[in-house]
Protein backbone atom coordinates (compact mmCIF):
# COMPACT_ATOMS: atom_id res chain seq x y z
CA UNK A 1 0.00 0.00 0.00
CA UNK A 2 0.97 3.68 -0.25
CA UNK A 3 1.62 5.38 2.72
CA UNK A 4 0.65 8.76 3.49
CA UNK A 5 1.56 9.06 7.33
CA UNK A 6 4.45 7.50 7.79
CA UNK A 7 7.61 7.00 5.83
CA UNK A 8 9.53 3.80 5.01
CA UNK A 9 13.31 2.79 4.12
CA UNK A 10 15.25 -0.07 3.26
CA UNK A 11 19.10 0.08 3.34
CA UNK A 12 21.78 -2.45 4.17
CA UNK A 13 19.68 -4.82 5.54
CA UNK A 14 17.40 -1.72 8.07
CA UNK A 15 14.41 -0.77 7.84
CA UNK A 16 13.11 2.71 8.83
CA UNK A 17 9.74 3.88 9.55
CA UNK A 18 9.36 7.33 9.94
CA UNK A 19 6.15 8.51 11.41
CA UNK A 20 5.28 11.45 9.48
CA UNK A 21 2.88 13.79 10.60
CA UNK A 22 4.92 16.50 12.02
CA UNK A 23 2.50 19.22 12.13
CA UNK A 24 0.78 17.03 14.63
CA UNK A 25 3.58 16.00 16.64
CA UNK A 26 3.09 12.66 15.13
CA UNK A 27 0.31 12.04 16.69
CA UNK A 28 -1.36 8.49 16.15
CA UNK A 29 -4.64 8.17 13.91
CA UNK A 30 -6.36 5.01 12.85
CA UNK A 31 -5.13 5.69 9.29
CA UNK A 32 -0.96 5.90 11.11
CA UNK A 33 -2.15 2.57 12.81
CA UNK A 34 -3.28 1.19 9.82
CA UNK A 35 -0.15 2.39 7.75
CA UNK A 36 2.50 0.90 10.64
CA UNK A 37 0.92 -2.31 11.23
CA UNK A 38 1.17 -2.70 6.95
CA UNK A 39 4.74 -1.67 7.23
CA UNK A 40 5.68 -3.64 9.98
CA UNK A 41 4.11 -7.18 8.64
CA UNK A 42 6.03 -6.27 5.37
CA UNK A 43 9.04 -5.78 7.09
CA UNK A 44 8.17 -9.33 8.77
CA UNK A 45 8.19 -11.12 5.34
CA UNK A 46 11.51 -9.58 4.15
CA UNK A 47 14.02 -11.93 4.85
CA UNK A 48 16.95 -9.32 3.76
CA UNK A 49 15.66 -6.68 6.27
CA UNK A 50 16.93 -7.76 10.01
CA UNK A 51 16.61 -4.63 12.03
CA UNK A 52 13.93 -1.74 12.18
CA UNK A 53 14.32 1.59 13.09
CA UNK A 54 11.38 3.63 14.34
CA UNK A 55 11.39 7.42 14.36
CA UNK A 56 9.50 10.46 14.08
CA UNK A 57 10.02 13.32 11.56
CA UNK A 58 10.53 17.11 12.87
CA UNK A 59 10.66 17.88 16.79
CA UNK A 60 8.60 14.88 18.11
CA UNK A 61 9.22 11.40 18.28
CA UNK A 62 5.44 10.44 19.04
CA UNK A 63 3.05 12.91 20.60
CA UNK A 64 0.47 9.96 21.52
CA UNK A 65 -3.05 9.59 20.00
CA UNK A 66 -4.55 12.07 18.38
CA UNK A 67 -6.40 13.78 20.16
CA UNK A 68 -8.68 15.38 17.97
CA UNK A 69 -9.67 12.30 16.45
CA UNK A 70 -10.48 10.54 19.19
CA UNK A 71 -12.45 14.09 20.61
CA UNK A 72 -14.50 12.91 17.33
CA UNK A 73 -15.22 9.93 18.30
CA UNK A 74 -16.66 10.94 21.95
CA UNK A 75 -20.21 9.92 20.99
CA UNK A 76 -19.29 6.85 19.14
CA UNK A 77 -18.41 3.86 21.38
CA UNK A 78 -17.64 1.11 19.27
CA UNK A 79 -15.72 3.36 17.41
CA UNK A 80 -13.67 4.58 20.14
CA UNK A 81 -13.10 1.35 21.14
CA UNK A 82 -11.84 0.06 18.13
CA UNK A 83 -9.25 2.44 17.52
CA UNK A 84 -8.34 2.21 21.26
CA UNK A 85 -7.56 -1.85 20.19
CA UNK A 86 -5.38 -0.66 17.51
CA UNK A 87 -2.86 0.49 19.80
CA UNK A 88 -2.62 -2.67 21.50
CA UNK A 89 -2.80 -4.65 18.11
CA UNK A 90 0.20 -2.47 16.17
CA UNK A 91 2.41 -2.79 19.69
CA UNK A 92 1.32 -6.67 19.77
CA UNK A 93 3.28 -6.39 16.73
CA UNK A 94 6.13 -4.83 17.60
CA UNK A 95 6.50 -7.02 20.30
CA UNK A 96 6.07 -9.72 17.96
CA UNK A 97 8.30 -9.00 15.30
CA UNK A 98 10.75 -11.76 14.96
CA UNK A 99 13.33 -8.76 14.17
CA UNK A 100 14.82 -6.20 16.93
CA UNK A 101 13.19 -2.86 16.94
CA UNK A 102 15.25 0.67 17.79
CA UNK A 103 13.13 3.65 19.01
CA UNK A 104 15.08 6.51 17.54
CA UNK A 105 13.84 8.93 19.96
CA UNK A 106 13.82 12.89 18.96
CA UNK A 107 12.09 15.26 20.85
CA UNK A 108 8.83 14.24 22.55
CA UNK A 109 7.46 10.92 23.65
CA UNK A 110 4.34 11.30 25.20
CA UNK A 111 0.83 9.35 26.24
CA UNK A 112 0.94 6.75 23.21
CA UNK A 113 4.24 8.09 22.22
CA UNK A 114 5.63 6.60 25.13
CA UNK A 115 3.49 3.63 25.00
CA UNK A 116 5.30 3.09 21.53
CA UNK A 117 8.65 3.50 22.73
CA UNK A 118 8.32 1.26 25.49
CA UNK A 119 7.03 -1.60 22.90
CA UNK A 120 10.43 -0.89 20.60
CA UNK A 121 13.36 -3.84 21.97
CA UNK A 122 16.47 -0.54 22.33
CA UNK A 123 15.18 2.87 22.76
CA UNK A 124 17.82 5.70 21.82
CA UNK A 125 17.02 9.03 22.74
CA UNK A 126 17.95 12.96 22.83
CA UNK A 127 19.33 13.88 25.88
CA UNK A 128 16.85 16.51 26.14
CA UNK A 129 13.90 14.81 25.00
CA UNK A 130 10.74 15.00 27.00
CA UNK A 131 9.10 11.42 27.99
CA UNK A 132 6.37 11.19 30.01
CA UNK A 133 2.49 9.31 30.11
CA UNK A 134 0.78 11.88 30.52
CA UNK A 135 -2.53 10.33 30.85
CA UNK A 136 -3.54 11.66 33.92
CA UNK A 137 -3.12 14.88 33.46
CA UNK A 138 -6.50 15.10 31.13
CA UNK A 139 -8.46 12.24 33.49
CA UNK A 140 -7.01 9.31 31.60
CA UNK A 141 -5.33 5.91 31.82
CA UNK A 142 -3.07 4.21 29.67
CA UNK A 143 -4.18 2.27 26.39
CA UNK A 144 -1.47 1.14 25.41
CA UNK A 145 -0.16 -1.13 26.97
CA UNK A 146 1.91 1.67 29.58
CA UNK A 147 0.17 0.42 32.79
CA UNK A 148 1.97 -3.31 32.30
CA UNK A 149 4.94 -1.86 30.56
CA UNK A 150 6.38 0.58 32.40
CA UNK A 151 6.23 -1.18 35.59
CA UNK A 152 8.20 -4.17 34.30
CA UNK A 153 10.83 -1.85 32.95
CA UNK A 154 11.55 0.70 35.48
CA UNK A 155 10.23 -1.49 38.56
CA UNK A 156 6.72 -0.62 40.58
CA UNK A 157 7.23 2.56 42.87
CA UNK A 158 9.25 5.11 40.27
CA UNK A 159 6.77 3.78 37.02
CA UNK A 160 3.53 4.63 39.75
CA UNK A 161 4.82 7.79 40.72
CA UNK A 162 4.94 8.62 37.03
CA UNK A 163 1.80 7.01 35.76
CA UNK A 164 -0.23 8.83 38.29
CA UNK A 165 1.43 12.50 38.84
CA UNK A 166 1.31 12.41 34.44
CA UNK A 167 4.91 13.67 34.93
CA UNK A 168 7.40 14.06 31.97
CA UNK A 169 10.87 13.26 32.75
CA UNK A 170 14.16 13.92 30.01
CA UNK A 171 15.87 10.77 28.88
CA UNK A 172 19.03 11.76 30.85
CA UNK A 173 16.76 10.84 33.71
CA UNK A 174 15.09 7.79 31.75
CA UNK A 175 18.42 6.56 30.97
CA UNK A 176 19.29 6.32 34.83
CA UNK A 177 16.25 4.42 35.06
CA UNK A 178 16.88 2.33 32.42
CA UNK A 179 14.13 3.25 30.38
CA UNK A 180 16.32 4.60 27.88
CA UNK A 181 19.30 2.12 26.89
CA UNK A 182 21.12 5.84 25.32
CA UNK A 183 20.78 9.34 26.26
CA UNK A 184 22.92 11.23 23.36
CA UNK A 185 23.32 14.76 22.14
CA UNK A 186 20.72 15.49 19.55
CA UNK A 187 23.51 15.85 16.41
CA UNK A 188 24.56 12.17 17.30
CA UNK A 189 21.16 10.74 17.47
CA UNK A 190 21.37 9.14 13.74
CA UNK A 191 24.70 8.27 13.83
CA UNK A 192 24.59 6.18 17.30
CA UNK A 193 21.03 5.01 16.21
CA UNK A 194 22.59 3.59 12.69
CA UNK A 195 25.54 2.50 14.51
CA UNK A 196 23.39 0.00 17.06
CA UNK A 197 21.35 -0.70 14.12
CA UNK A 198 24.34 -2.17 11.82
CA UNK A 199 25.63 -3.96 14.89
CA UNK A 200 21.83 -5.90 14.96
CA UNK A 201 22.08 -6.61 11.31
CA UNK A 202 25.42 -8.34 11.42
CA UNK A 203 23.89 -10.93 14.35
CA UNK A 204 22.24 -13.67 13.34
CA UNK A 205 18.24 -13.43 12.27
CA UNK A 206 17.70 -17.24 14.19
CA UNK A 207 19.49 -15.96 17.93
CA UNK A 208 17.75 -12.11 17.74
CA UNK A 209 14.57 -14.15 17.11
CA UNK A 210 14.73 -16.53 19.41
CA UNK A 211 16.50 -13.93 22.31
CA UNK A 212 13.99 -11.33 21.54
CA UNK A 213 10.47 -13.94 22.17
CA UNK A 214 12.43 -15.41 25.05
CA UNK A 215 13.07 -12.05 26.88
CA UNK A 216 9.56 -11.33 25.87
CA UNK A 217 7.79 -14.76 27.03
CA UNK A 218 9.95 -15.46 30.00
CA UNK A 219 9.11 -11.41 31.70
CA UNK A 220 5.48 -13.51 32.21
CA UNK A 221 6.45 -16.63 33.24
CA UNK A 222 8.10 -17.76 36.66
CA UNK A 223 11.75 -18.77 36.55
CA UNK A 224 11.41 -22.51 35.98
CA UNK A 225 8.71 -22.18 33.06
CA UNK A 226 10.97 -19.47 31.72
CA UNK A 227 14.13 -21.73 31.70
CA UNK A 228 12.05 -24.50 30.57
CA UNK A 229 11.39 -22.26 27.29
CA UNK A 230 14.81 -21.29 26.75
CA UNK A 231 15.87 -25.35 26.86
CA UNK A 232 13.65 -25.82 23.94
CA UNK A 233 14.27 -23.31 21.99
CA UNK A 234 18.20 -24.04 22.42
CA UNK A 235 17.23 -27.42 20.87
CA UNK A 236 15.52 -26.08 17.84
CA UNK A 237 18.17 -23.25 17.10
CA UNK A 238 20.76 -25.76 17.26
CA UNK A 239 19.46 -26.92 14.12
CA UNK A 240 19.69 -23.49 12.41
CA UNK A 241 22.84 -22.99 9.82
CA UNK A 242 23.38 -19.74 12.11
CA UNK A 243 24.51 -21.75 14.65
CA UNK A 244 26.75 -24.15 12.10
CA UNK A 245 28.14 -20.64 10.56
CA UNK A 246 28.89 -19.49 13.94
CA UNK A 247 30.86 -22.27 15.24
CA UNK A 248 32.50 -22.75 11.65
CA UNK A 249 33.35 -18.83 11.95
CA UNK A 250 34.84 -19.19 15.50
CA UNK A 251 36.94 -22.75 14.24
CA UNK A 252 37.99 -20.47 11.51
CA UNK A 253 38.89 -17.43 13.24
CA UNK A 254 36.47 -15.10 10.54
CA UNK A 255 33.65 -13.24 11.10
CA UNK A 256 30.39 -15.21 10.92
CA UNK A 257 28.20 -14.11 7.84
CA UNK A 258 24.85 -16.07 8.89
CA UNK A 259 22.16 -17.13 6.36
CA UNK A 260 19.40 -15.94 8.71
CA UNK A 261 18.39 -19.59 7.97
Amino acid sequence: MEYERIILEKKDRIAKITLNRPKELNAIDKETHIELQDALKNIEGDPETRVVIITGAGRAFCAGADLKYAIALSDKPVEMAAFGQLFYDTFAIIDNLSKPVIASVNGVALAGGIELMEACDIIIATEDAKLGDQHANFGLIPGGGGSQRLPRIIGIKKAMELLLTGDAITAKEAEALGLVNKAVPADQLEDVTMEMAAKLAERSPMASKAIKMLVNKGMQVDLYTGIMLEKGALALHAATEDRLEGFNAFLEKRKPNFPGR
